[in-house]
């Protein structure tokens, strides 16, 4: 049952430019879960009978959020400039609910690229920008094959999978869902990782998902799906099929030179010790930064800091970088 009254509950994130816009869904039927509760036996299935209190007491309703007008975003196009074409895709498909009644609806993405370029960071952003919440699976550490569907309770230590989890235990019936490291799955025993996505990704299907463990139908249908891979040549043809495939290069030198500047002021703003550094770091010390990894500027500036209050100083400087002291005492007894 949905709810036709907007609302804006204090819990809401407010978005840049905008207020968001909340309706009530149900992402599951009450009576079903009072069904299966009824029907366990009495002295067993502990974990499967927690599961449906636990879903009766929280109820059924969920936030279903979406702005409420087109939020700003050129913050995210100055901080991830190799992401362009994507946040291009994602206004577009803002643009078409901002001024309706309709619900905000996503298109799956896979952004495909090197490592440590930021797509894990992006999509973190991204459900940032849209005030859903997220939910997060690395397949690079999965070490269950149900992770997505959910085990039979009749196995032993079986619990749901994470599309349950996150529509069950969150506020919203729209979160961002991250397959992060998509093309690292492997199959397992039975159990194919990736195969509650075939229903997942297609929006008819995915409103009467159900997970193995709680055997209940759930509605799935607007979870916002964001992928991240490497090589594409490891996700099944299927999968692709159901998703928009962005090519995300490594940004250029121009690029990376504003990413490291804007991290650098990030960090300096977060923390009470940034006020003792220089608002601006070199050119130098730029330069060598811009020669990085999205993903390694992060931990240099910490590094960098950490070696310049050591030393005394207010200034970065290139010494202070990871590798910059080539001279360093071995690790170990000395002779």
């Amino acid at each position: 049952m949905r709810s036709d009254s907007s609302l804006l509950p204090a819990t809401l994130p407010a978005l840049s430019g905008s207020l968001p816009i909340a309706r009530m869904r149900s992402v599951y039927r009450l009576d079903d879960v009072e069904k299966r509760l009824d029907k366990l036996p009495a002295s067993d299935h502990d974990n499967l009978r927690a599961t449906y209190t636990r879903m009766l007491e929280k109820g059924a309703e969920r936030f279903q959020v979406k702005p409420g007008g087109l939020p700003a975003m050129e913050h995210l196009y100055e901080e991830l400039p190799n992401f362009a074409e994507v946040l291009d895709d994602v206004k577009r498909q803002l643009a078409l609910c901002q001024d309706s009644r309709d619900a905000l609806e996503i298109t799956p993405m896979l952004l495909l690229g090197p490592p440590g370029i930021g797509k894990t960071h992006f999509a973190r952003e991204v459900a940032q920008l849209l005030g859903t919440g997220m939910g997060f699976i690395s397949m690079s550490s999965l070490t269950a094959g149900w992770v997505l569907s959910g085990a039979s309770s009749q196995w032993k230590g079986a619990r749901p999978g994470k599309v349950f989890e996150t529509l069950v235990d969150g506020n919203y019936a729209n979160p961002v869902m991250v397959v992060d490291e998509i093309d690292k799955a492997r199959a397992e025993h039975a159990y194919d990782p990736l195969g509650a996505l075939y229903s997942l990704l297609e929006h008819d299907t995915a409103g009467t998902f159900t997970d193995e463990f709680a055997d209940v139908a759930i509605d799935a249908s607007q979870l916002i799906w964001v992928a991240t891979a490497n090589d594409e040549r490891c996700i099944p043809e299927p999968i692709l099929n159901r998703m928009n495939v962005f090519q995300v290069e490594a940004p250029d030198a121009a690029a990376a030179r504003a990413i490291a500047l804007r991290l650098y002021q990030r960090l300096r703003s977060e923390h009470g010790w940034g006020e003792r550094f220089e608002e601006v770091p070199t050119e130098a010390v730029l330069e060598r930064l811009s020669g990085m990894a999205p993903r390694e500027m992060r931990r240099a500036w910490m590094t960098a800091f950490g070696n310049a209050r050591l030393a005394g100083r207010d200034a970065v400087e290139l010494a202070d970088l990871p590798g910059g002291n080539p001279r360093r005492a071995p690790i170990g007894f000395m002779q």
